[in-house]
């Protein structure tokens, strides 16, 4: 009894408050939508509306079944459209890890509004890792697809890899830091003193990893690169910060770069997916990244191109 005209008629009828306007919009008699309704109550064996001269109102079941009619009813409008796009490969859903790094909040929502109108009845997921956090979504089928695993050559045979470039670091303290007024090269000794920032590893399964931190050296930790950020500007704490990050707070001096003893490397960074997967969004993601499209590009430029 449940079928697609008779949630068609239901809907209608809830959305209208009136038989008689529901049978206009449907083009039916208003009897024939009365009797409709009737034939579905009796189905489902409870009263779907309250009726009165002028207008009906939906029971409690009726409101229930009313959101359930509306997602029925919109599946099987779009099934047929869903079905082709399943058989010509488009995933049904996709999970995108993405290093905090590289994580730029304009950039990803362009990102995703480019993958839903191209494919629209893709579930799309975004979520956001640190460190190994990357490589520990992908190794771990959480993710599909990794922007920004750590290293430029895979942790996996099955896993293929395409290299974006390197994030290179500067060791900063804030203006009013202590340690801002020496001009030297910094000790370890002079740097122990003071409290690192650094963001946690989502690692889960994989060793964690420490960004830097010296022996006897007591250590922040942070969720997000925000916050390191900003402790790094209230002084709370002194360690190192991406180059591209740090590079407009050190123009208008409210960082101030120092040079230490051992400077941290440049950290590869690569886009990564499993190799058996063959998926139209999966094709396209790694399309975009492959021809540095105006679409993923500012994520590019977080990056150093040559750092293999």
């Amino acid at each position: 009894m449940l079928d697609q005209e008779t949630m068609t008629t239901f809907i209608t009828v809830a959305e209208c408050q009136s038989f008689s306007q529901a049978a206009k919009l449907l083009h039916k008699s208003t009897a024939t939508i009365s009797y409709r309704i009737k034939i579905l109550e009796e189905y489902v064996g409870v009263q779907l509306f309250f009726r009165t001269t002028r207008i009906v109102n939906l029971t409690a079941s009726g409101e229930y079944l009313l959101e359930h009619c509306r997602q029925w009813h919109h599946w099987l409008s779009t099934m047929p459209s869903q079905l082709r796009l399943v058989n010509e490969g488009v995933e049904q859903e996709i999970t995108i890890a993405i290093n905090n790094l590289l994580y730029d909040p304009d950039v990803i929502s362009n990102l995703l509004q480019y993958l839903s109108q191209r494919f629209p009845f893709t579930r799309i997921n975004i979520t956001r890792h640190v460190y190994m956090g990357v490589w520990d979504s992908l190794l771990s089928n959480k993710s599909d697809i990794a922007i920004g695993v750590p290293g430029s050559e895979s942790l996996d045979s099955g896993v293929n890899t395409l290299f974006l470039g390197k994030i290179d670091w500067v060791f900063t303290v804030s203006n009013h830091h202590p340690l801002a007024s020496i001009d030297s090269i910094l000790s370890d000794e002079q740097l122990r003193a003071y409290p690192t920032i650094n963001i946690e590893d989502t690692s889960q399964t994989l060793s964690k990893r420490t960004a830097w931190l010296l022996s006897g050296q007591r250590e922040i930790k942070v969720p997000d690169m925000q916050t390191k950020i900003l402790c790094h500007l209230k002084g709370t704490g002194i360690g190192f910060l991406p180059a591209s990050v740090s590079k407009p707070y050190i123009q208008n001096q409210q960082l101030i770069e120092k040079t230490i003893k051992r400077p941290r490397r440049p950290s590869p960074l690569s886009l990564a997916w499993n190799g058996t997967q063959q998926g139209e969004v999966l094709k396209t993601i790694i399309k975009l990244f492959k021809l540095q499209d105006p679409i993923i590009k500012p994520l590019l430029d977080l990056v150093e191109p040559n750092g293999k």
